[in-house]
């Protein structure tokens, strides 16, 4: 049975999206069946794995109108064992044409759930907001990834989401759990960088991975140009990274 991470922070520019795409890339490369699936209206994880946002002929808009099936929605990546079901700039509709329909909260996960058995890994990339997208994918997940951005706000914002979490555990998904929190953007030159996570280590009661990704040129530019930074430079420290991630994220799996 597929193991559903969301991968979740209200703050943009957080390094969510590089952490969905690279994670879920870098567990494929282990031989895991992942399915990504794109919940961002900006579409960035679809064009982050090499599709054509304008020319998809169903995305997670479709599925979440009923316009189409789960099976319908998943598109192939060129990438072995990765496998995304994508979304576009229609996405940002979705909320307003839910009003009114019950169960909203849940449309995604009696869908992912059809589909559940044949992926070892579903990583969702939610938008930077908690929308009623995000609550969707926190009732679909059995836990929720933090990707913080390794600067002087980066606790701010954190208790914000961590209450959202618990809220959602409360009433919509009594089996949410944190997966962790995972340090991005860390640039070792400088000493913000080391406080921060020296205090969040000490603050938070969370797992915090001990994987840090760095910051980045090679991680920055992989996604322009449609790859992983597996593929698109296999070597580099941002690369070994998301790779050592992977091997934590398994390993607690294991655990």
């Amino acid at each position: 049975m597929g193991r559903v991470i969301a991968i979740a922070n209200q703050k943009g520019g957080v390094g969510k999206t590089t952490t969905a795409i690279n994670l879920a890339a870098a567990l494929a490369e282990k031989d895991k069946q992942v399915l990504l699936i794109d919940i961002d209206p900006q579409g960035n994880a679809t064009s982050g794995v090499g599709l054509e946002k304008e020319q998809l002929e169903y995305t997670i808009y479709d599925l979440i109108l009923g316009e189409a099936p789960i099976q319908d929605c998943i598109e192939f990546t060129e990438f072995e064992n990765l496998y995304i079901i994508p979304s576009n700039v229609d996405l940002a509709a979705a909320e307003i044409e839910l009003i009114g329909i019950q169960n909203k909260e849940y449309i995604i996960k009696k869908e992912v759930d059809k589909v559940k058995e044949k992926y070892d890994f579903i990583l969702i990339d939610c938008p930077p907001s908690l929308n009623l997208l995000t609550i969707n994918a926190m009732t679909t997940a059995d836990t929720v990834l933090v990707p913080i951005q390794c600067e002087y706000y980066a606790l701010e914002g954190l208790s914000q989401l961590i209450h959202t979490i618990n809220l959602v555990r409360e009433r919509l998904n009594p089996y949410l759990d944190i997966e962790g929190i995972v340090f991005t953007m860390f640039d070792a030159r400088t000493n913000l960088s080391l406080q921060v996570v020296e205090n969040v280590r000490a603050n938070v009661k969370q797992k915090v991975y001990s994987t840090i990704i760095p910051r980045n040129v090679r991680l920055a530019e992989a996604p322009s140009h449609g790859y992983p930074i597996t593929i698109y430079d296999t070597k580099s420290a941002g690369a070994e990274s998301y790779r050592a991630l992977a091997e934590e994220v398994i390993n607690r799996e294991d655990g």
